[in-house]
């Protein structure tokens, strides 16, 4: 992949302090609607693409409850709060389901254990609820310390299940585990669920925390909101064409500032296509790139978001390029995931137990 320049980098920053949302356009601007309220804690979203009408809602405390049809349903589609240590960073943080879920009814989820320790787990389901006896245990690591687990869960073009790892936690990669192959730790890996046992590739290095990540449902590209240090949030962008290992290079730099001197790992370096300082927010929550029909002149937008603040923005990326960068006038307080359903519209999720349609 070609190395994003510096100076383009810092350009695309600096145009992000300049523009804000009283410049929008109100014909092309997402809007924000309010689908349902009353989750606890509320940190993920997921759909099945054969079930259009449903919508599900990862809960940090264990538990999986669905919006059907608009409504809320009572109880719970996947309840594994016997088996997960949640609170600060830890927790149930993760869902997707199988390609194939039609036919073979698996989903999968990503939490921290009783330990600590990362768990993908694999459940079969039956009716309207995860069946617990069905779990399992695809991919453990040990985690070190109780923060940037990661946590997401991302079915690739290729049909592998993409698991990406934060460093191990504390601060500053203190092992320097991100550059490290000989761990799985601040890596972006590859599972084939198709073969379960199998080991996990690493196809990705030099990550600090990447809390949310998604694949382009059109083009295949990769997008991964990697959480910074203490000054600078990001945005990594692989397109579907890259051939190789990604080197997003944390701890050698935060965004693109040198943050270390060190040695880098293997595979190609790459900077971030966007970042923004702390001054506008402190924690980067990666989103999804637009392929709705609600909002035709939308499409192809990518929409990020980041917790503190709640401020939302979004662009395209052209040729490994951010471009017609935009502020979006609303803000998400509590921002936790977005998400999107089988026909493509988004969804923003608040850790105050909202979930929002942008429409």
């Amino acid at each position: 992949m070609r190395v994003v320049p510096v100076l383009a980098v810092l350009l695309f920053v600096a145009i992000l302090g300049a523009v804000s949302g009283s410049a929008v356009a109100a014909d092309s601007a997402f809007r924000l609607v309010v689908v349902a309220r009353g989750f606890d804690s509320p940190v993920g979203f997921a759909h099945a693409k054969n079930e259009p009408r449903r919508l599900f809602v990862v809960e940090q405390r264990g538990t999986v409850r669905v919006i059907d049809k608009g409504k809320v349903r009572s109880g719970f589609f996947l309840d594994v709060r016997g088996r997960v240590q949640a609170g600060g960073e830890q927790g149930l943080l993760g869902l997707a389901f199988d390609p194939k879920y039609r036919t073979n009814r698996f989903i999968y989820v990503n939490y921290t254990d009783a330990s600590g320790d990362t768990r993908v787990v694999r459940f079969k389901t039956r009716g309207s609820r995860a069946l617990l006896s069905s779990a399992r245990v695809l991919l453990r690591v040990d985690q070190p310390y109780g923060n940037h687990n990661g946590g997401g869960l991302a079915f690739g073009p290729d049909g592998f299940l993409y698991v990406g790892l934060g460093d191990g936690g504390s601060g500053g990669d203190p092992e320097n585990r991100a550059q490290d192959m000989s761990t799985l730790l601040g890596k972006m890996l590859r599972l084939d669920v198709r073969k379960p046992g199998s080991p996990p590739g690493i196809v990705g290095l030099g990550l600090r925390n990447p809390w949310r990540y998604s694949f382009d449902r059109q083009t295949g590209d990769l997008y991964i909101g990697d959480v910074g240090q203490g000054k600078v949030e990001e945005v990594d962008f692989t397109p579907h064409s890259s051939a190789g290992l990604e080197n997003y290079g944390w701890d050698l730099f935060e965004g693109s500032r040198r943050y270390e001197e060190k040695a880098a790992g293997p595979g190609e370096l790459v900077l971030p296509v966007f970042e923004y300082g702390h001054d506008r927010g402190c924690s980067v929550v990666g989103g999804f790139v637009y392929r709705g029909k609600s909002r035709p002149a939308e499409r192809g937008r990518y929409v990020v978001g980041d917790y503190c603040s709640g401020s939302i923005w979004s662009f395209k990326v052209v040729s490994g390029e951010a471009r017609a960068f935009r502020t979006e006038p609303f803000k998400v307080g509590s921002l936790t995931s977005f998400g999107e359903d089988a026909a493509g519209e988004l969804y923003a999720v608040s850790q105050n137990g909202a979930v929002y349609r942008l429409t």
